[in-house]
C-alpha cells in the first residue's frame, strides 16, 4: 500500500488545505506515512507571506530533489501560495523534478496525476480499500487519516477562500485569488464529517473571515453561518466553535451579539491592527484609524464577557519612523491585548509596498522593535493571565505533554494539569488555576491536592 507525507508551512488555511488533500488521497486508497522516509508521495504545502516561510519550503524541496534523483519513482508535489492561482511557469523551470503543482486549496492536480499513473489492478485494490471509509460518510465529506480519527481534537474549516481586500504589504490576493465563499451546505458537510470522526473544536477560516458571504448576492453573513454551524455542533457533539481572522472594517454588531449569545462560540477574537500609527496604517491601506480600532476593542469587551482579543503587528514597515513605532508600542501598552503575533516586514513580489515603497528600516532596527514588543507582550500577557488565578475554568483537553494533560480555555489560553487516573483527551473538564505565567497556566482538578510541579513558577510552557 502506497503512503503519502505532507509537509505544511504557514497559516491555518494551509493546514486545512493539507487536510483536504489528505482526505482525497485517503479516498483513493493511499495511507498517511507516520515516518516521511516511508512515503512514496511527498507534498510540500507552501507559504510566501514572509520570506522566512518561503525559505523553509524551498529548503525542504531541495532535500526532496535529492530524494527524487535517488528514487525516481517517488512522487513530488508542491501546493499552496508558492504555486498561486496562475500557471507557475517560473516554478516549473526552477523545480524540474516536481511532478505536480497544485494551487492553494486545490488537490485535483495530484488526484488526476495519480489516477493517470495507476494500473487498473491497482485502482481496483485501492477502491476496495477506500470503499469502507467512504461508506461511513456522505458525498463531499472529509476523511481524516486513520491515525487522526478520534485522536484529532481541533480542526480548521475554510469558509471563504482568497481575499479581495488588498493591503499594500500582502501577497495573498495575488496567490490565492479573489474571495470565494463556500456554500452553507458544503461547510455543514465538512463540519459534520469532522465531528463524526471525533473532532471537538472547529475553527472557521477566512483571510478576512467576517467577509463571508459578501460575494453571494443576498447571501448569508458570518453571523448567519455561525447559527447554522452551532446547530450542527449541538447535534454532533462539537464542544467549541471559533473563527479567524477578522478585520476591523468588517466586524459588525450583529456578529459580536451572535458570539455573545451562542454558548459554543468561544469568547476569543482575532482582529489584527498591524500598526498603531495612522500614517503607517494609511500606507498599509488598512482602511481604518487607530482611534476606530480602539473603539472597536472597547465595543468587543463591552459585548462579550471575559473575551480574549488577539492581534497582529508588522514592525519596520516601509517608512516607519521611531516615533511611529512608539505609537504602536503605546497603543499595545494601553490596550493590553491577550496575544500579539509579531512579524518583521519583508517585501513580497508584486505587492504595492514592494513596487512603490522603499524597505528603508534596517534589519537590526526591525529586530530591536520586534524584541521591544515581545517584552511588552510578555508583561501584558502575564498581567492578563493573573486574573485567572484561583478561578475554575473549563479546559478542552487536547493531549498529554511531559506527563501532564494539556488543553485550552474558552479564551484559547493554554492550561496544564495532572491526573493519572482518567483519559481526558477530547473532554471538557473543570480545572482550578493555581499558577499563571505569560504563556500558560497550571491547574488542578477541584478537590485534588496541589503538587510541587503545579505551583512551581519555573515550569513555563510556550503555547
Amino acid at each position: 500500500m502506497q503512503q503519502y507525507y505532507i509537509w505544511t508551512f504557514g497559516c491555518q488555511m494551509n493546514t486545512a488545505d493539507s487536510q483536504h488533500l489528505a482526505s482525497e488521497l485517503e479516498r483513493m486508497g493511499y495511507r498517511a506515512a507516520q515516518d516521511p522516509d516511508a512515503a512514496d508521495i511527498h507534498v510540500v504545502n507552501t507559504c510566501v507571506v514572509r520570506q522566512s516561510a518561503e525559505d523553509k519550503a524551498m529548503t525542504r524541496l531541495g532535500m526532496l530533489g535529492k530524494l527524487k534523483r535517488q528514487q525516481p519513482e517517488t512522487v513530488i508535489g508542491v501546493m499552496g501560495c508558492m504555486v498561486g492561482v496562475r500557471d507557475p511557469l517560473h516554478l516549473r523551470k526552477k523545480l524540474p523534478y516536481v511532478d505536480v503543482f497544485m494551487p492553494p486549496s486545490e488537490p485535483a492536480p495530484m488526484v488526476e496525476f495519480l489516477s493517470g499513473r495507476t494500473s487498473e489492478s491497482e485502482l481496483i485494490e485501492q477502491e476496495s480499500q477506500a470503499r469502507h471509509l467512504r461508506d461511513q460518510l456522505q458525498d463531499g465529506e472529509l476523511i481524516l487519516p486513520a491515525h487522526e480519527q478520534h485522536n484529532l481534537i481541533t480542526a480548521h474549516v475554510p469558509i471563504v477562500y482568497g481575499c479581495s481586500h488588498a493591503c499594500s504589504f500582502c501577497i495573498i490576493p495575488f496567490r490565492r485569488g479573489v474571495e470565494r465563499s463556500r456554500s452553507i451546505g458544503e461547510i455543514v458537510a465538512h463540519v459534520r464529517s469532522l465531528a463524526q470522526q471525533g473532532v471537538k473544536e472547529i475553527t472557521l477560516l477566512g483571510q478576512i473571515v467576517d467577509r463571508y458571504g459578501m460575494d453571494i448576492p443576498d447571501g448569508p453573513d458570518l453571523a448567519d453561518l455561525l447559527r447554522v454551524v452551532h446547530g450542527v455542533a449541538e447535534e454532533y457533539g462539537v464542544e467549541r466553535l471559533r473563527f479567524l481572522t477578522s478585520h476591523p472594517n468588517w466586524m459588525t454588531d450583529k456578529l459580536l451579539d451572535t458570539v455573545a449569545e451562542l454558548p459554543r462560540v468561544m469568547p476569543h477574537i482575532e482582529v489584527p491592527v498591524q500598526a498603531g500609527d495612522n500614517e503607517v496604517l494609511e500606507r498599509m491601506k488598512r482602511g481604518y484609524t487607530v482611534e476606530q480600532y480602539e473603539r472597536l476593542i472597547d465595543k468587543i469587551r463591552s459585548r462579550i464577557p471575559d473575551v480574549a482579543i488577539n492581534t497582529d503587528i508588522i514592525v519596520g514597515f516601509c517608512g516607519e519612523t521611531d516615533s511611529q513605532f512608539q505609537n504602536t508600542y503605546d497603543l499595545l501598552e494601553r490596550l493590553k491585548l491577550d496575544k500579539i503575533h509579531i512579524a518583521r516586514y519583508s517585501p513580497r513580489p508584486n505587492t504595492v509596498s514592494e513596487r512603490r515603497m522603499d524597505d528603508d528600516v534596517t534589519e537590526e532596527e526591525k529586530k530591536r522593535r520586534s524584541d521591544a514588543l515581545e517584552d511588552l507582550h510578555a508583561r501584558n500577557s502575564a498581567e492578563n493571565n493573573a486574573r485567572w488565578l484561583g478561578r475554575t475554568v473549563q479546559v478542552l483537553v487536547e493531549e498529554q505533554h511531559k506527563g501532564k494533560w494539556r488543553g485550552r480555555t474558552p479564551q484559547n489560553k493554554l492550561v496544564f494539569f495532572e491526573d493519572s487516573d482518567r483519559e481526558w483527551r477530547g473532554h471538557v473538564v473543570d480545572v482550578e488555576i493555581v499558577w499563571t505565567g505569560p504563556w500558560s497556566m497550571q491547574g488542578r482538578l477541584p478537590g485534588s491536592k496541589p503538587t510541587t510541579s503545579q505551583v512551581d513558577p519555573l515550569i513555563v510552557f510556550a503555547g
